[in-house]
């Protein structure tokens, strides 16, 4: 497991390395440490009002989308966990089928739908796009956990006199806390590292992070410091997220379907 996490740490360790470096050290050779650090890469990116608006515009698409995914995926969860209707197993595979067909696929209909309706280039386009993946992947690690409380507790509360709306929210939600946890988890991460769709549907006032490091590459060639130091950057918000869910993974990888 040691050599596992230290195989793992070793491109993470490079890129910050890197993002401290000029692009002349860079490219000298190999070196374990900056010979000569700079701030100059990190600089550029907090200089640059850009960088400033693609870090919001990607933050704003990841939460709008995973609000709306878990929202919807919600009570489609508990539907599929809790009664039975026809087509409903065929319903739930076409749901899951959604993951199976690459992002590529849906980016020429999605350019055209959204230059039809007016939302290319809007931070909606964008989160909207990625629901069409993060919805059946929310349904489906939901309905794992909802599967695993018992019914008896929605009977014992519908004898209570409990409202299905006032069930839902004060009994059953804390529930399944775990699984909300995970699901916003997976729909945060695959928003936030998305870049074909994210790239496809924006050209300047909704450009994400991801776009904006297209901007490395000049007539002088590939800036591997600025790049470096864009991807350090981008890696914050992932490992913020992880830290404030890290019990309700840990939890679910041991009783949810994660």
């Amino acid at each position: 497991m040691a050599l596992y996490m230290l195989f793992l740490f070793v491109p993470v360790y490079w890129l910050v390395n890197a993002s401290f470096k000029t692009n002349a050290d860079i490219l000298s050779g190999l070196s374990l440490w900056p010979q000569h650090p700079t701030l100059e890469n990190y600089s550029k990116i907090f200089a640059d009002p850009d960088w400033h608006s693609a870090f919001t515009n990607s933050i704003l698409m990841v939460v709008i989308n995973t609000v709306i995914s878990v929202s919807v995926a919600l009570p489609a969860a508990y539907a599929f966990s809790r009664y039975r209707f026809v087509g409903d197993k065929p319903l739930f595979f076409w749901l899951l089928s959604n993951l199976m067909a690459p992002p590529a696929v849906y980016a020429l209909p999605f350019f055209n739908l959204y230059s039809a309706t007016g939302l290319f280039d809007s931070i909606w386009a964008v989160a909207l796009a990625h629901c069409l993946f993060n919805v059946p992947l929310a349904v489906w690690i939901l309905e794992g956990f909802i599967s695993g409380v018992p019914r008896e507790i929605d009977e014992t509360a519908e004898i209570d006199g409990y409202s299905f709306p006032r069930f839902f929210v004060k009994i059953f939600l804390p529930l399944i806390a775990n699984g909300i946890g995970v699901a916003a988890f997976f729909c945060f991460m695959f928003s936030w590292v998305e870049q074909l769709l994210a790239t496809t549907l924006t050209t300047v006032n909704a450009k994400p992070i991801a776009g904006m490091m297209s901007r490395a590459y000049s007539a002088a060639g590939l800036d591997w410091g600025l790049l470096a130091a864009a991807g350090t950057l981008t890696m914050i918000p992932g490992a913020i997220v992880i830290w404030f869910v890290r019990n309700h993974i840990a939890k679910g990888f041991a009783l949810g379907r994660v």
